[in-house]
């Protein structure tokens, strides 16, 4: 590396590069479980309007790597904030999540597209350019946005679901006008992605939450073509980013997302066995994850064997430190300081 250019771990890994001591960030990093983002996210009156401002969404960012010796700041922002800024009147209840106006069959799709504004989203690109201008040297700014079959989820259902069966009802019921809805979010999310690349960010992620549970079918239709579709527009408009892939809950259905979509790495869940994946995935591909958040919440001896083994699993090839889901607010800030010494340490 010449002189006078800082190195950044997470890039080396994203560009093929192996490491003993692996980068190591997590999932939702900059949340609840710390007390001053508690206290910042009292001074917004709603959610939304905490990640549309750009000086609290760009303090929540870097809070974490005040405490932490991160390689990895993850932008202040949600995964659906396309479907606020096509007017489906998100907004967050306390202890029930995230909630909409349901999107129902029959009505024209056409209207998404019209409310549809880069412009209403421009406040996250300000946060970007704020952080990456404030980040230490050493530290990648991420980017990232919901995959369009976990947004249309949340649009169809109205909110959060566990089964996901509104959803999986139109799908099948009317393939084309699903297809046309997953168009939609897919254009929006090249747009909205391809916007963060020129505010800042040096890697892309796309959060496949609802991944699970998918016939084979669908999960190719649903989650591999909308995901294959975003890389593929971002590199026509010349954005050549890193970009992590994390659909959650597909199993060993991941082993295509990974060869077909185009991405840069794979993320894993707590559910998939890192030491197939390494066997099983080409060795080009960086690999993401995956200790149990559970365990990070108890720490002791379990986060101290654990944080070994999910290393062992990927060693001799390309591997990012991460979660398999993201930090719960009920994790104690000194496991997470321990993990951050147990990931970089040499042994």
């Amino acid at each position: 590396m010449a002189m006078g250019i800082p190195v950044k771990p997470l890039l080396q890994t994203l560009s093929g590069q192996t490491n003993s001591k692996p980068p190591v960030w997590v999932m939702r990093q900059a949340g609840r479980y710390l007390p001053e983002y508690r206290q910042l996210r009292t001074e917004a009156p709603s959610f939304i309007d905490f990640c549309l401002n750009p000086k609290m969404a760009s303090e929540a960012t870097l809070q974490p790597l005040r405490r932490f010796d991160l390689d990895a700041a993850i932008i202040f922002a949600d995964i659906l904030l396309i479907p606020f800024a096509m007017e489906r009147g998100v907004h967050f209840v306390s202890g029930e999540g995230p909630k909409m106006q349901p999107l129902e069959r029959g009505q024209p799709l056409s209207q998404l597209e019209k409310a549809w504004s880069l412009a209403k989203l421009e406040a996250v690109g300000e946060a970007l350019g704020i952080v990456r201008h404030a980040l230490p040297k050493n530290v990648t700014l991420i980017g990232f946005a919901g995959a369009p079959w976990t947004v249309a989820t949340y649009m169809i259902e109205g909110g959060g679901s566990k089964d996901k069966w509104a959803s999986r009802l139109w799908a099948w019921q009317e393939p084309e006008e699903f297809d046309q809805l997953m168009d939609i979010l897919t254009e929006a999310s090249i747009d909205y992605l391809c916007m963060q690349a020129k505010a800042g960010a040096e890697v892309l992620k796309l959060f496949e939450s609802w991944a699970e549970g998918l016939p084979e079918p669908f999960f190719e239709r649903f989650i591999i073509r909308p995901a294959k579709n975003i890389v593929a527009g971002l590199r026509e408009r010349g954005v050549n980013l890193p970009i992590i892939g994390f659909p959650r809950g597909c199993g060993n259905l991941a082993v295509r997302y990974a060869s077909e979509t185009g991405i840069t790495a794979l993320a894993l869940d707590q559910a998939q066995d890192g030491r197939w994946f390494s066997q099983n995935l080409p060795k080009d591909m960086v690999i993401q994850g995956n200790l149990d958040p559970a365990v990070l919440r108890v720490g002791g001896a379990a986060l101290q064997s654990e944080v070994a083994r999910v290393k062992q699993s990927f060693a001799g090839r390309a591997h990012i430190f991460n979660l398999g889901h993201g930090i719960t607010p009920d994790t104690p800030i000194e496991n997470m300081e321990k993990l951050v010494k147990l990931v970089k340490a040499t042994t």
